[in-house]
């Protein structure tokens, strides 16, 4: 059995600076023998940098996904291609830097990482992933014992139907993005792991992570403000999810929550 730790969207310093902190009695005390973070909003809650996916990697976290806001720091398309442990989503347009996936070992235990994004209402150039997927599985076949696939994308219906699209060829589909956790969290019926989203690792008492005011003030005067990263009620949310290799999807899964402040 090999247990898995997802750890949804790390928002900003406090966001990152608690995973760090935690993550090594956290991986003690659930038994994860593999750790996954999204780490897209990690650098001033937009982007990430090459520094910051070392700390986050040299405290523990094996592997780091992205998502839309992966080029929003200055100079990481180039820093990216020094990072093994750092994949960016799968389906951005051909060309773009970095790996597409991630295969993380544990023991003899092989398991294939991929973040998918969202088609809608997601303003990077994508792909369409769904017609992906197919040659995407035939190439990891042999490659990996299990596949770990993020949806990062805005709408539910997209993740639900990628769930149910995967269901019973790969270990889970979790969804990110939009940072709230969910309570749907169950085992589909061919064994697959699905969440609409595993919520962020972040400042709570906030509005998806940024300062409650000037957020308020946008929606009543619509004028222009700077949406600053929060810093209270920091909590780390994810996902925990068993996979007996050789088995098809999952054993179990069971949301995460470690509360900070």
């Amino acid at each position: 059995m090999k247990r898995i730790l997802f750890l949804g969207d790390i928002v900003g310093r406090a966001g990152r600076e608690a995973v760090q902190e935690r993550i090594g009695r956290i991986r003690k005390e659930t038994g994860a023998d593999l750790v996954i973070a999204n780490g897209e909003n990690a650098a001033g809650g937009a982007g990430i940098t090459g520094e910051i996916a070392r700390q986050l990697h040299e405290a523990g976290v094996d592997g780091i996904t992205l998502g839309d806001h992966c080029w929003d720091q200055r100079g990481f398309d180039k820093a990216i291609d020094q990072l093994p442990f750092v994949c960016r989503p799968v389906n951005l347009l051909p060309g773009c830097p970095g790996a597409p996936r991630l295969i993380l070992t544990h023991g003899d235990f092989r398991l294939a990482v991929l973040t998918v994004l969202g088609q809608q209402l997601i303003k990077i150039p994508t792909r369409p992933g769904f017609p992906m997927m197919e040659d995407l599985l035939e190439d990891l076949r042999g490659k990996a014992e299990a596949i770990f696939v993020e949806m990062h994308a805005e709408t539910t219906s997209e993740k639900v139907a990628m769930g149910w699209y995967l269901d019973g060829r790969v270990a889970a589909v979790i969804g990110t993005h939009t940072h709230m956790p969910t309570a749907d969290l169950r085992r589909l019926p061919r064994g697959t792991a699905y969440l609409s989203d595993a919520g962020m690792c972040g400042p709570y008492d906030s509005v998806l992570g940024r300062e409650v005011a000037p957020i308020l003030g946008r929606f009543l005067d619509g004028m222009p403000r700077r949406f600053t990263v929060a810093e209270d009620n920091v909590q780390l949310w994810g996902v925990l999810i068993d996979i007996e290799p050789g088995k098809r999807g999952c054993v179990a899964a069971e949301t995460f929550r470690e509360g900070i402040d």
